[in-house]
């Protein structure tokens, strides 16, 4: 498990005084994907319309380049607004399988200042039951410091 204290602390170093969300999630997607050996695909799906997730700034192989809110893992987290943690993909309905070695994952959305979903951060593992409930909670710290901040 990632020392998550010294991860929020590079994070808020390295953004201080940003406010482009891309470069935000550039720089988050980066640093949590360095993190920890479990996580294969870290990566920003962007809300670019209503009901609509598109690729962002990611690390690992390629991901979908579009997700419909009504689909997948990615958007159940965004059309509901809450964390999914996901063991086993294999037994998520509707489950989109944008890569084979993808086994767990665990995707948080990304709320802005007003409490808007802007995205969803998404994380895969290649191992079964990668995440729990400890990572999800760190990662929501860190993404709410980074993006609904005043």
């Amino acid at each position: 498990m990632p020392d998550y204290k010294a991860l929020a602390a590079r994070v808020r170093a390295l953004c201080e005084g940003e406010s482009d969300t891309v470069a935000l999630m550039a720089t988050l997607a980066c640093e949590i994907h360095h993190s920890d050996t479990r996580f294969d695909w870290t990566g920003f799906y962007r809300v670019t319309e209503p009901g609509l997730l598109k690729i962002g700034p990611y690390q690992g192989g390629h991901g979908c380049l579009v997700i419909p809110f009504s689909r997948g893992v990615c958007g159940a987290a965004a059309r509901s607004g809450q964390v999914q943690l996901v063991r086993d993909v294999e037994e998520f309905p509707d489950h989109i399988a944008c890569s084979a070695s993808t086994r767990s994952e665990l995707v948080l959305p990304v709320f802005d200042a007003k409490g808007a979903v802007i995205g969803v951060l998404d994380i895969d593992s290649d191992q079964p039951d990668a995440f729990d409930k400890k990572d999800a909670r760190a990662l929501a710290g860190i993404l709410y410091e980074t993006f609904a901040r005043d």
